[in-house]
């Protein structure tokens, strides 16, 4: 028997909510290549190195796939729509960042460098698995305590007052190769500006959504562009100042091209206005040239940016060249990993500088695959935001991406000689506790979002009309 729809009887009409598949297996798969490959890459360098497979290579398999083990576990409990690349590829080039570290540990010159400069070598990789540990523990906090991204919002204000108390630190502290950005507590070295980033994205999340009509309704019509009135430049002019002022009393170019640019990128995302993107350009060309004219520590980065090789050639600074040469050594496909010679950078061969140890032994080939994941991380975070039903929750999103985006631009553009070096460093991959610590924090939060944004609506209520629950029959 039949109803006179063709249904047969005793079927009722249901609403489906089923929503988009969670992915969870499509992670897991993907985090398989992300610990396969970092320990054929350790077995590899080992074997350059030594001839021989690294005696803790067991070990490091297995911790590194513990880690993201316990990471996709979480991630499938508490967040199980959430986009299924992120945990993978972070987990990669964290991978990627251990190998290459310990790597450059290997180096005996690293060993007289630091006995020239009258320091103990110690080796990076112990520590940076360490570092690693804790930063996804922070992940796996993040995820079970923020319930909400949405209750960020609570919290704008103070946000920018931890912010700013984060950023005025390191000017009460000597400076560490000319520039004051790292803070020691009980003989551990911070970052803060690593930790600022993600808070000040809370508060320009929170403050934009409240402000962004009166930012984008509100203005002239001038030469084609809509320009802001007087009054709303306050925020920018604001901003603008204080990363002048990093610039100038801590000389961290880095951390104000990241602080400004991040701004810049979120207001223009909040108003839909190319003035605020022309705006932005122009003052911080401005802010940039006014500091680096009376600025030493600037002008001479400036200096070595403009002409690498004379700089060598005075011993002023010698790291952009040889980075360059390291990556001209490289070629297409590398030299083979653990057979370049990019530790002769010294210190920074395994912070500010491993990058040029992926273009010489990776070669153009593998840089480009390592800025690929990079682009992928933005792109999920941007499709994140495009996703996320709330303004403020899709604002944090794109303010985590480009705050992300173009701290990859400046350590990486800094590198290759593309812009003045900054002295930040690669998130994930370079060594260094407070980056990679604050870089898993960012991307929980990113998760958190896109949990949100891709979990289907709930079911409707039971509905007690009888047009909706009772049977038709003949």
């Amino acid at each position: 028997m039949s109803t006179p729809t063709g249904t047969p009887a005793g079927n009722t009409t249901t609403i489906s909510t089923a929503g988009p598949p969670s992915r969870r297996n499509t992670e897991l798969a993907m985090l398989f290549f992300a610990v396969v490959i970092p320990v054929f890459a350790y077995a590899n360098a080992g074997l350059a190195l030594s001839d021989e497979l690294p005696s803790g290579l067991l070990k490091y398999g297995l911790g590194l796939g513990l880690l993201a083990g316990a990471g996709h576990l979480v991630v499938r409990k508490f967040a199980p729509y959430a986009d299924p690349l992120l945990l993978p590829i972070a987990s990669l080039l964290n991978g990627l960042g251990l190998v290459l570290i310990w790597r450059l540990d290997q180096s005996p010159r690293l060993a007289r460098i630091a006995q020239a400069r009258d320091q103990v070598f110690q080796a990076s990789a112990p520590k940076q698995l360490l570092y690693s540990a804790m930063g996804i523990a922070l992940f796996v906090a993040v995820l079970l305590l923020l319930k909400d991204h949405r209750r960020l919002q609570r919290y704008t204000y103070i946000s920018m007052a931890a912010a700013l108390v984060l950023l005025i630190l390191p000017v009460f502290f000597p400076a560490v190769y000319g520039a004051r950005i790292w803070i020691n507590v009980a003989g551990f070295s911070i970052q803060p500006a690593e930790f600022a980033k993600i808070i000040i994205a809370v508060f320009f999340s929170g403050y934009l959504m409240v402000k962004r009509d009166a930012l984008a309704l509100a203005s002239r019509r001038f030469m084609g562009l809509y320009l802001p009135r007087g009054r709303d430049l306050g925020p920018i002019i604001v901003v603008w100042g204080m990363s002048i002022l990093i610039l100038v009393f801590e000389t961290d170019l880095g951390t104000s091209l990241l602080f400004f640019g991040m701004f810049v990128v979120m207001l223009y995302v909040a108003t839909e206005r190319t003035s605020w993107i022309v705006f932005g350009l122009l003052m911080a060309a401005v802010g940039a040239v006014t500091v680096a004219s009376f600025e030493p520590h600037v002008q001479s980065r400036v200096d070595a940016w403009l002409d690498p090789f004379a700089a060598f050639d005075n011993g002023t600074s010698d790291q952009v060249a040889q980075a360059l040469m390291a990556f001209g050594s490289g070629g297409i496909l590398g030299t083979g990993l653990g057979q370049g010679d990019s530790d002769l950078i010294g210190f920074a061969a395994n912070s500010d500088f491993i990058l040029a140890t992926v273009g010489e032994e990776l070669g153009l080939a593998g840089t480009m695959a390592v800025l690929l994941l990079y682009g992928l991380i933005v792109e999920r975070g941007v499709r994140t935001a495009l996703a996320a039903r709330d303004p403020f929750g899709k604002l944090l999103a794109i303010g985590l991406s480009a705050a992300f985006g173009i701290q990859v631009f400046v350590v990486a553009g800094g590198v290759m000689g593309l812009i003045p070096l900054t002295g930040m460093t690669m998130p994930f991959l370079a060594s260094g506790g407070s980056s990679v610590i604050a870089n898993w924090a960012l991307v929980a939060i990113l998760i958190k979002i896109s949990d949100t944004a891709r979990r289907p609506a709930p079911a409707p209520a039971p509905s007690t009309d009888a047009e909706m629950t009772q049977v038709v029959r003949p």
